[in-house]
């Protein structure tokens, strides 16, 4: 029996405050030492985007959903400069990061609805029994839906949504870079 999974995308999408034009702080400070960029996912179900690193700068957004998949782009001090699947971009502290990798399905397809969040009826991935087109379907995973990254071998990644596991085209995922093998 074939299943359909939706998390409800707009709740995952950050919320937008009234944004104030300022320029953030281009200086680079003491960071991990981990590489950037890279794939992250916030710990909280409510993370400030701020439009620069520090707690004087003003929210951009607030991000609601835990375990979404961010990309770290700079790091200064115990900040780190981050981008959704829409492109917003702002800085957040590093102890609202996790290293945990997680990724949305299909976030473009999502995206294409008339307004923001919706999504398009036909919008989905197969998450298979294995890492093959051929495979037995186990699920249909919605656009926007986060799933919980096990492993990657370049081309397919083992993938969690809810009680279900299986195997996703990594080129669907928006948390895995293209080729990129994760163990």
């Amino acid at each position: 029996m074939l299943r359909t999974l939706a998390l409800g995308f707009a709740a995952t999408v950050a919320t937008s405050l009234a944004a104030q034009e300022t320029t953030p702080a281009t200086a680079e400070g003491a960071g991990s030492g981990l590489e950037v960029p890279r794939y992250v996912s916030l710990k909280s179900d409510r993370v400030n985007l701020r439009q620069g690193p520090g707690t004087e700068y003003p929210i951009a957004w607030v991000f609601r959903r835990a375990g979404l998949p961010v990309e770290v782009l700079k790091e200064f001090d115990v900040w780190r400069q981050v981008r959704d699947a829409e492109g917003t971009t702002g800085w957040v502290l590093a102890s609202l990061l996790s290293g945990r990798r997680t990724a949305l399905i299909l976030p473009w397809e999502a995206q294409s609805g008339e307004k923001r969040g919706a999504v398009r009826e036909e919008a989905s991935a197969t998450l298979r029994d294995d890492d093959s087109e051929r495979s037995r379907p186990v699920a249909q995973v919605e656009a926007g839906v986060v799933a919980s990254i096990i492993s990657c071998n370049g081309r397919w990644c083992r993938v969690s949504v809810g009680a279900f596991r299986g195997y996703i085209e990594q080129s669907k995922l928006w948390g895995a870079y293209p080729g990129e093998v994760i163990k």
